[in-house]
C-alpha cells in the first residue's frame, strides 16, 4: 500500500466501493439482533407474558457466544451449487440472510398466547443464522481489503449495524404502535432484502492458502496419526484436523509465545469499557435524570459519536497504522471512565451529562475500530472465519463474566469508587499494547539487522 501522507488522503479511504458495502453488511448483521432481545421482550411484555418466561428468552443470546464452534465448518464446507455460483462467503452469507428473513416470518406468525414455544424455535432460528451471518462477513471483511483498510471497514460496519439497531428497535416500536407487532417482525423480515441485494453485488473475495498452513495441518495430522486418509473415519478425523485443530496450532506457530499476550490483550482490552456499560443506565436513573433525558442524550450524542469516532479511528489505522491507534483507543476508554467519576460527585446537569456521554462515545468508536483492525490483521487467511470467530469470543466472554459483579461493587463502594475501578481496568490493556509495541520494534530492528 503506498504511504499515506495527508489526512484528506486517509479519508478518502471511504470512497472504495468495498468500504462503502460495509454499511449494507453490517445493517444486515445489525438488523436481526434486537429482534430476539430487546426488541422481543417488548413484544412478549406487551402481550402480558410473565416477566419469568421472558427472561428464560435471553438465553436464545448464548448462540451468539458459542458461534466459534460452527466457524470451521462455514471456513471449509462449500454451499452446494451456490458455493459454485457465488463463491464460499457469498453463498454461505445469502444462506444466513434469507434464513433470518424465514425466521422472522415464521416469529410474525406465531400468536404470543397459543404458539410462545413457537416463537422461541424461531428466535433461536434466528439467531443461529444471525451469528452464522456474522462469522462470515468478519470473514469477508478481513479478505475483502488489506489490513491498512481494516479500520475504515469496521467504521463503516459501525454506521450500518447502529442504523439497524434504530431500525430494529425504535422503527418496530413505530410500527407495533400503529399496526402490531406481527406486521412489525414481517416489516424486519423485508428490511433483510438491504443485505441481500449487497450479498448479490459484492465481489467473492481472493481466498489465500499459505505454504505455512499447508506445512502446519500435514504436522497436526501426522501427530493424530492421519497420513494415511484411506477410510471415511481417517478423512473425516482429518479434515476436524485441519479445520479445527490446525487454526490454533497455527496461531502459535506464527506468534510464538507472543501469542499469549496477544490473547491476554484480547481478552482484557474491552474489559474497562463493558464493566462501566453495565451500570450506565441505571446510574443515569440514580442522578436523577429522566428516562427521556438519557434517551435523547443518548441517541443523539450517543449515536453520532460512535460513529465519528469509528470513522477517525479507520483513518488513523490508514495513517499510522494498527498499534499507536490502538494505544490511544485503551487510554482513551480509560480516562472517560474518570470522566464518569467526576460526573459522579458533580451536580447532577444535562450538558454535563452530554459531554461525558460524547467523550465515552467518541473514545468507545476510535477503540472499537482500530481493535477490530488488530483482530482482523491477526488471522490467517487460510482460517479467516474461524481465528476470528475464536478472538471475537474471547474479546467479550471475559468482561461480561466480570461484569457481573459491577452492581456489587457500586453498592459496595458507590458509583464514585466504581467508575475509578472501571478505569482501573483499562490498565492492563494499556500496559499490553506497550509491551507488544516493544515486541514488534524489537522484531523489526532483528529483521533489519539480519539484512
Amino acid at each position: 500500500m503506498a504511504t499515506v501522507n495527508t489526512w484528506r488522503q486517509a479519508f478518502s479511504i471511504y470512497a472504495q466501493p468495498r468500504v462503502l458495502g460495509m454499511i449494507f453488511l453490517g445493517f444486515s448483521a445489525g438488523l436481526p439482533f434486537l429482534l430476539v432481545f430487546s426488541t422481543l421482550s417488548a413484544w412478549l411484555r406487551d402481550e402480558g407474558v410473565a416477566r419469568s418466561v421472558i427472561g428464560f428468552f435471553s438465553w436464545v443470546g448464548l448462540t451468539y457466544s458459542i458461534k466459534v464452534f460452527w466457524a470451521p465448518v462455514i471456513d471449509r464446507l462449500p454451499f452446494p451449487v451456490l458455493t459454485r455460483l457465488l463463491g464460499k462467503r457469498r453463498s454461505w452469507m445469502l444462506v444466513a440472510q434469507i434464513g433470518i428473513a424465514c425466521g422472522l416470518v415464521g416469529m410474525g406468525f406465531s400468536d404470543s398466547h397459543t404458539q410462545l414455544q413457537h416463537i422461541a424455535l424461531f428466535a433461536v432460528w434466528v439467531a443461529f443464522c444471525s451469528a452464522t451471518q456474522d462469522i462470515v462477513i468478519d470473514a469477508y471483511r478481513i479478505e475483502a481489503v488489506v489490513p491498512e483498510f481494516q479500520g475504515a471497514m469496521a467504521a463503516t460496519y459501525v454506521l450500518g449495524y447502529r442504523v439497524a439497531l434504530l431500525v430494529a428497535g425504535a422503527g418496530a416500536f413505530y410500527i407495533a404502535d400503529y399496526a402490531n407487532w406481527q406486521i412489525a417482525y414481517f416489516a424486519m423480515a423485508a428490511m433483510m432484502v438491504v443485505g441481500i441485494v449487497a450479498t448479490l453485488i459484492i465481489k467473492e473475495p481472493v481466498h489465500k492458502v499459505n505454504e505455512l498452513s499447508k506445512q502446519v495441518e500435514a504436522e497436526v495430522e501426522s501427530v493424530f496419526g492421519l497420513t494415511e486418509k484411506t477410510s471415511f473415519i481417517s478423512r473425516l478425523l482429518a479434515w476436524f484436523s485441519d479445520a479445527v485443530a490446525s487454526p490454533f496450532v497455527e496461531f502459535f506457530e506464527r506468534n510464538g509465545k507472543t501469542g499469549l499476550l496477544i490473547l491476554a490483550l484480547i481478552a482484557v482490552y474491552k474489559m474497562s469499557d463493558i464493566t462501566m456499560g453495565v451500570m450506565a443506565n441505571p446510574f443515569y436513573l440514580d442522578l436523577g435524570f429522566s428516562k427521556k433525558e438519557i434517551a435523547d442524550v443518548s441517541k443523539i450524542f450517543g449515536f453520532f459519536m460512535t460513529i465519528a469516532g469509528a470513522s477517525v479511528g479507520g483513518v488513523m489505522v490508514v495513517r499510522y497504522g494498527i498499534m499507536r491507534p490502538l494505544l490511544l483507543g485503551a487510554i482513551m476508554v480509560a480516562l472517560t471512565n474518570l470522566l464518569f467519576a467526576l460526573l459522579a460527585i458533580s451536580e447532577p446537569s444535562l450538558v454535563l451529562l452530554a459531554g461525558v456521554i460524547s467523550a465515552d462515545n467518541l473514545s468507545g468508536g476510535i477503540a472499537t475500530s482500530v481493535f477490530i483492525a488488530y483482530l482482523s490483521s491477526l488471522t490467517n487467511s487460510a482460517y479467516t472465519a474461524t481465528q476470528y470467530a475464536l478472538f471475537s469470543s474471547l474479546m467479550t466472554l471475559p468482561a461480561k463474566l466480570l461484569g457481573g459483579f459491577s452492581g456489587v461493587v457500586v453498592d459496595g463502594f458507590g458509583y464514585h469508587s466504581f467508575f475509578v475501578y472501571a478505569s482501573a481496568l483499562g490498565l492492563p490493556a494499556i500496559i499490553l499494547v506497550i509491551i507488544l509495541i516493544r515486541k514488534q520494534r524489537q522484531f523489526n530492528a532483528g529483521a533489519t539487522d539480519d539484512k
